[in-house]
């Protein structure tokens, strides 16, 4: 394997962490998941954003730069790759979209400190799908805080992750999602496999699922 840590992204109801779990079995992978469950103010978040945003940000932020800087830093004899479901820039992505300027201008700050401390993944997979698809598997994984997301709010996340993806020249294979089911079609999940085996330039590599 020529990339050893491995982060997939995508915005809400991508399919990011199914396709982390399939490739962490297929690569015998260290894996790691975001814990977005144990944020208090999720919920809180979709009924109020005005309210909830600053605080739920600063929550995930704390807590996947302590996930990250602990696993990245713990060195495993038996598995020499890690595959992730975010990236940390996640955080900032969100917040630009979320909180307004003042507070976005602040945690941006305290990002900068954390993110000079952090590894960058070899390789990011990042999974494209128009938002109808994702409100379809949004409905589908049924949670209920999820089930009012609006279709702007979902395309803003969208058009952030691609603008930064390009303006920062990110090595991304850059997965069209439209049809994707890497639980059901074994050949969707060795499109992503086969792209993984080879080695990229900077900038973004783009892949269809047949």
């Amino acid at each position: 394997m020529k990339h050893r840590f491995i982060t997939v992204e995508g915005n809400i109801g991508a399919g990011k962490t199914t396709l982390t779990h399939l490739l962490s079995k297929q690569l015998d992978a260290r894996l790691i998941l975001e814990e977005f469950a144990d944020n208090p103010f999720l919920s809180k978040f979709y009924e109020n954003p005005q309210q909830y945003a600053f605080p739920l940000e600063l929550f995930f932020m704390a807590e996947r730069y302590k996930q990250l800087k602990e696993m990245l830093q713990t060195k495993d004899m038996f598995q020499n790759v890690t595959v992730s479901d975010y990236l940390f820039t996640k955080c900032l992505l969100f917040a630009k979209v979320n909180l307004p300027e003042e507070e976005f201008r602040l945690y941006q700050k305290l990002f900068d400190i954390m993110n000079q401390q952090l590894l960058f993944p070899d390789v990011l997979i990042y999974l494209h799908a128009p938002v109808a698809k994702l409100q379809n598997n949004i409905k589908k994984r049924n949670r209920s805080y999820e089930q009012n997301i609006k279709d702007e709010y979902l395309f803003n996340i969208q058009e952030t992750y691609t603008s930064y993806i390009k303006q920062h020249n990110i090595k991304t294979i850059f997965i069209d999602a439209s049809n994707a089911d890497f639980l059901g079609n074994e050949k969707h999940l060795q499109v992503v496999l086969d792209a993984l085996e080879k080695d990229y330039e900077q900038g973004q590599h783009y892949f269809t699922l047949p």
